[in-house]
């Protein structure tokens, strides 16, 4: 993912240079932990975000990734994948695409597939905050894992669900940024996600993270519980 990053620098230049109305910035951040000797242990926790601007639409990729491993077992993997385009109306308000790809195999699907669209509004913005909400229809798809489609007698979930989104982002410092950014889709159950993070530059375009990830599904699978948490310290690099 930092290799990716890296490249990703010429092409964004590149591409300043070719057309003045496209621009091209990200961010991509690594971290992990390991420890050796009584107790072995694991974890490695990597993302990239790329921002697009082009005449009135505004697009967001991201990715990330997180593997974990406690004396050779796997105690954690999630794989996302995930775009969104907001198409500008006026200065606030905008409509919105998106769709998202979840591998995570300790919730007992094999894979869930997201997609929404609606409408977006920017409530507040200045120089150092800014709050935006949207809200549409949305679709879930998810595939049940061998296990679970034996169990339940079904092979996938699906629903028409209401889609909802919070992102606030406000300058607590020259120096800082806190974010708080809230997703949610509520059908047959709520599956929500919170992600509270802090970012403090280091030097140039280095940066540290602290991150904090609440994951929520009201109706879990058997066993399995209804949150989720994640707590991440990370280098972060925007270009």
């Amino acid at each position: 993912m930092v290799m990716a990053a890296c490249c990703s620098l010429p092409i964004a230049a590149l591409a300043a240079d070719d057309n003045a109305n496209k621009t091209f910035s990200g961010a991509a951040e690594l971290g992990g932990t390991l420890t050796t000797g009584n107790t072995d242990t694991s974890s490695v926790k990597g993302a990239v975000k790329l921002e697009h601007d082009i005449a009135n639409w505004h697009n967001t990729y991201e990715a990330n990734a997180l593997y974990s491993k406690d004396t050779d077992v796997v105690t954690a993997e999630r794989y996302f994948a995930g775009a969104q385009g907001d198409y500008a109306l006026d200065e606030r308000s905008y409509l919105f695409v998106n769709s998202s790809y979840l591998n995570d195999p300790f919730t007992g699907y094999d894979y869930t597939i997201t997609a929404a669209t609606g409408y977006g509004y920017t409530v507040f913005e200045d120089l150092a905050t800014k709050l935006d909400v949207q809200i549409g229809p949305g679709y879930v798809y998810q595939r049940l894992n061998a296990e679970q489609a034996l169990l339940l007698g079904e092979e996938t979930e699906q629903s028409w669900v209401a889609h909802a989104g919070v992102n606030f982002e406000t300058k607590i410092s020259e120096s800082s940024t806190f974010n708080q950014r809230l997703v949610a889709d509520y059908g047959d159950k709520l599956d929500g996600r919170s992600e509270t993070s802090i970012t403090a530059n280091i030097i140039g375009a280095l940066a540290m993270k602290f991150s904090v990830i609440v994951r929520y599904n009201s109706e879990p699978l058997d066993e399995k519980k209804s949150t989720d948490t994640e707590t991440n310290i990370a280098l972060l690099y925007s270009f």
